[in-house]
Order: C-alpha cells, then structure tokens, then sequence
C-alpha cells in the first residue's frame, strides 16, 4: 500500500452536505483558471477561485444539487456553470456577466442574499439525476448533455438555440437518446474509439462497463425515409449498449464501478 501525504492544501469554508458528483474543477468566470465548483443538498452553489477560503460565488438553485459541471453546454465558445438537482431542475450560470465581474471586485467575505443572482436559464428535465457529463459524443464538434439516472437510465441531450445573439443564453435542451442500463450508472466518462471518434463509455458494478452507441442521425434518417408512423418514439428505452466485463473472477454486482478516462502525458 501507498501512503500519500499532501503538505500544501486548502481549506474552504463549507458547511453543508453535497453528493459525490456535486463537485468539480473548471473555468467558471472564462478567465483561463480553474475554479473549484460546489453544490449542497439545500440547493447552494459554491465557487472558489485561487486559495480564498470563502467562497467567490454563491448561487440558489431548485432542489437537492445532485451534479454539477462546468462546459460549453450551449455551444457558444465559453463555459458555463451547469447544476442539476435530484427533483430535475437544469440551472445554467453565467459567471462572466458584468454582475459577476462587479462581485469580484467586492470583498469575498461579504456575500449577501442580494449578490445571489438567479440563473440565466432554468428547465425541467426527467428527476432523479446522479452523475452528469459535458462532451462531445458524436464527433460533431459540438457539445452534448450527458445525465446519469439512479434508475440505470442514461439520457443525452443537445441544447438548441432559440435566439441568433450568440451572447444571450435562449432556447432549451432538446432530448437526443435514451439509453436503459443493466446495473447501476456511477460514472460517465468520453474516450477515443479505435478510429479516433468519441466513445461514449459508462461504468457498470463488478468492474464492468458499456459503450453507449449515439444513433440519432440514422434514426432521423430512418425517420425521414419510413414516415413517422415507423418512427420510433426518442424517449423510448433503445438498447443501443455494448457491454463489456473485465475478467470474471471479479463480477461482484454489489461492487460500485467508476471510469477515468482521457488520461494522458502532460
């Protein structure tokens, strides 16, 4: 056994409880930095930048935050902060808004209720929510919504503009694909596949894991070419799944399964 021993840390202030996916590291404010994203079970988002204590950020969302993930969700060439509770409420933050950049300049440590601003986009998606993934999926170039249900369903979603201003956050998630899992979903996770396009990847319990097949442009074209009384309903369970088992001496199903991909030489 390896024991590690980490001199040089942080300490935040935060007092509330979180689930495992509702923390993460990413470029909220669009300033080429990290900052590390928190979201607690009474609906609170979190953001700390640099070694501050106190939290940068704070924001009120609906519902227990089950996930949260920072992206360019909307395709808009900039991050946003993305928090999704276990009631189904989808938030969308932009933190680089003048009256985000005018609370940097403030003091930390004085966070009010009125510096809690409401999300620029709110929508209702399918409840239950447990692990959340940002990423292009299909090779297009463009980024979809991953979530991960405690239900071993997985749902992938594209978000669709409303509005040609490319600055202004308008429109809705539009529902891609859903996938029904034979165990539990612990960890989403987008690989290379043999030819170099992104493999949707999703761990499954006993050391296992699946390859989601993104089949929506055949299935429009099947669509389009079979009328729509042979179309098959988007919201349907199509079991669109590769799955694959590591060696057999280790299938235990109680045993919970998490994928880190993408790792790579720095």
């Amino acid at each position: 056994m390896r024991s590690v021993s980490y001199v040089q840390r942080v300490t935040l202030d935060f007092s509330g409880s979180l689930f495992p996916h509702a923390i993460c590291l990413g470029d909220a404010d669009n300033d080429t930095l990290n900052e590390l994203v928190v979201g607690d079970t009474n609906g609170k988002l979190y953001v700390y930048k640099n070694d501050d204590s106190k939290p940068w950020a704070v924001r009120s969302c609906q519902g227990m935050l089950t996930c949260v993930g920072v992206g360019d969700v909307c395709n808009k060439g900039k991050s946003l902060v993305v928090a999704v509770s276990a009631e189904g409420w989808f938030h969308l933050f932009d933190l680089t808004s003048p009256t985000s950049k005018h609370q940097d300049a403030l003091s930390h440590h004085e966070l009010t209720a009125a510096e809690e601003q409401k999300p620029v986009f709110k929508q209702h998606i399918p409840a239950n929510t447990k692990v959340m993934l940002i990423n292009d999926i299909d090779g297009d170039g463009k980024c979809e919504l991953v979530v991960g249900y405690t239900d071993r369903v997985v749902r992938a979603f594209r978000w669709e503009d409303s509005s040609e201003n490319s600055d202004h956050v308008s429109g809705q998630l539009i529902l891609l694909k859903k996938w029904l899992l034979e165990g539990q979903v612990d960890s989403l996770s987008v690989n290379s596949g043999p030819d170099g396009s992104p493999e949707l990847m999703v761990s499954q319990p006993g050391c296992g894991y699946a390859i989601l097949l993104c089949t929506w442009d055949s299935e429009h074209q099947a669509t389009t070419e079979g009328g729509d009384n042979s179309a098959p309903s988007s919201d349907a369970p199509v079991r669109d799944v590769i799955l694959h088992q590591t060696s057999g001496r280790i299938h235990n199903k109680n045993v919970s399964t998490h994928l880190i991909g993408s790792i790579g030489r720095g």
